[in-house]
């Protein structure tokens, strides 16, 4: 080799290690601004929680994200074998829950496709090729046409240096959407229990109701049956009867009206839990127990438990990465290319050292003029930020405002249980005294018909105010987050 071309070749390998150095160096910068949480308003007790003990009150702490931890299997607070067998059902059956799981794993999969421009990137061929030169091309007159062939074994290498921190803001924002899709899924499983347990304590207030309805057309009956005897002794009119007659048919329908919306609440409940509805069934059971306290717990918590929360967060974090590559846009790109291989147009001396070849080198690259591209989108990547903190905020002032109703339903709602009772049991004295005074033949049928609708009403309203009670719980379950405790164990008043 002449002293000419080990120069030339000198000089090709110490550039390339000067870039290379140079992007070594480089590679630790990283333009745009540093990820902080932003503030969201959060008041240091819920105004509709019961009061606090003095060392509870004290407890306060930051909030640290944590939707990643297990919310347990809240709805055993509820002690409900029915409800419990069900839930399960979800995880297993659950198309809206495996939609949930599987865009997970696609935003996870996606954080590997961002990363991988971190790494130079290899490719490798085999060419044959073949080809004849005119004779008559310019400089080739007198010279052999014939064919001729080619066989190159190449690899080409390429890389692109991160100095702004492009790529590495990029697998930034991937991660935060991934943990933001993880956040989603949980969000989905915690909503679709919720769900569940709303629809089966509905179906259950109905079947309650419906038992009080049917018990109802039993007493109509009843007092059909008096009244059609007072007629036939001749110390009542026909009126009585006609009134009684619609009474008990009133009621029946009602019944009816009853079977047609647990049928369809029935059928709500196969569809959460993954199953045709023609193939599901679940037999009567009314409600009868009383809704279990709730702790509510720090309002600081609430930032932690709450999955949609997270994901809001997460997204605000993805969308500060945006902005360090939309800055990054900004700065030239530094590419380093390297190919080597071997060439012949023998392929039996392909493989020899002569047939070697490589070329190396690099590119620095600036965009000069793009009319004021690069600008608007840190613009518009500015206003999506933006947009994406007052989400965040927004989401935070939701999920209290969501504690706070449930708090005051539950709370508000069980003093009007408490009255309700009182008037269901004046009710049934009336409904007594009046049927009483019918028989002595000291009232007319009219009575009967108020006292009846009078204690219909104020026993429909009390199974009512016990749904509104199980749903209320439920929802603020939903709320809080879930139910577990820092152990992810269930959180429930009787540990």
């Amino acid at each position: 080799m002449s002293r000419r071309k080990r120069t030339a070749k000198s000089s090709g390998v110490a550039a390339m290690v000067f870039l290379l150095c140079l992007a070594c160096t480089l590679a630790a910068c990283s333009v745009g601004p540093t990820y902080q949480r932003p503030p969201a308003p959060v008041p240091p007790e819920y105004r509709q929680s019961p009061p606090r003990s003095g060392a509870e009150s004290g407890a306060w702490k930051v909030a640290q994200p944590r939707d990643d931890v297990p919310r347990g299997k809240w709805w055993e607070i509820f002690e409900d074998p029915q409800l419990n067998e069900l839930q399960e059902q979800i995880e297993v059956s659950s198309q809206t829950l495996a939609i949930a799981e599987a865009q997970f794993r696609a935003a996870r999969a996606a954080i590997t496709i961002a990363r991988a421009p971190l790494f130079p990137t290899l490719t490798g061929s085999v060419e044959i090729r073949g080809s004849r030169l005119s004779a008559n091309r310019p400089g080739g007159q007198g010279r052999s046409p014939g064919p001729r062939a080619d066989y190159v074994l190449p690899l080409d290498l390429f890389y692109e240096a991160d100095l702004w921190g492009r790529i590495r803001r990029t697998v930034e924002a991937s991660t935060a959407s991934a943990e933001a899709s993880a956040a989603d899924l949980e969000n989905v499983r915690l909503s679709l229990h919720a769900e569940l347990a709303l629809a089966y304590f509905t179906l259950r207030g109905l079947d309650a109701e419906k038992r009080l309805l049917e018990m109802t057309v039993e007493a109509f009956e009843r007092a059909l049956e008096l009244a059609t005897n007072r007629y036939n002794q001749g110390v009542a009119s026909q009126v009585d009867v006609l009134q009684a007659r619609t009474q008990l048919e009133t009621a029946r329908s009602q019944v009816i009206d009853i079977s047609l919306r647990r049928a369809q609440v029935e059928h709500a409940i196969a569809t959460l839990i993954g199953k045709s509805p023609a193939q599901f069934s679940l037999p009567p059971s009314p409600m009868t127990r009383e809704p279990p306290p709730i702790p509510a717990g720090l309002p600081s918590e609430l930032l932690e438990r709450r999955p949609d929360i997270a994901a809001a967060e997460r997204r605000v974090a993805a969308a500060n990465a945006q902005l360090g590559i939309a800055e990054a846009a900004f700065f030239p790109t530094l590419t380093l290319r390297a190919s080597f291989g071997l060439e012949s147009s023998n392929l039996a001396n392909l493989f020899s050292w002569p047939s070697h070849l490589w070329s190396i080198g690099g590119a620095l690259v600036e965009l000069a003029l793009d009319r004021g591209r690069r600008k608007a989108v840190s613009e518009q990547v500015q206003a999506v930020y933006d947009a994406t903190v007052a989400a965040y905020r927004q989401s935070v002032l939701v999920a209290f405002q969501g504690v706070e109703n449930n708090l005051a339903a539950l709370r508000i709602l069980e003093e009007e249980a408490q009255q309700q009772a009182k008037a269901v049991q004046a009710a049934q004295r009336l409904l007594a005294l009046a049927m009483n005074r019918y028989r002595g033949g000291v009232t007319t049928y009219l009575e009967v018909i108020t006292a009846q609708n009078a204690a219909l009403a104020a026993e429909r309203t009390a199974v009512d105010l016990l749904t509104r009670r199980m749903t209320a719980a439920v929802s603020l379950i939903r709320a809080l987050g879930g139910g577990w405790n820092e152990h992810g164990e269930v959180q429930s008043a009787h540990r």
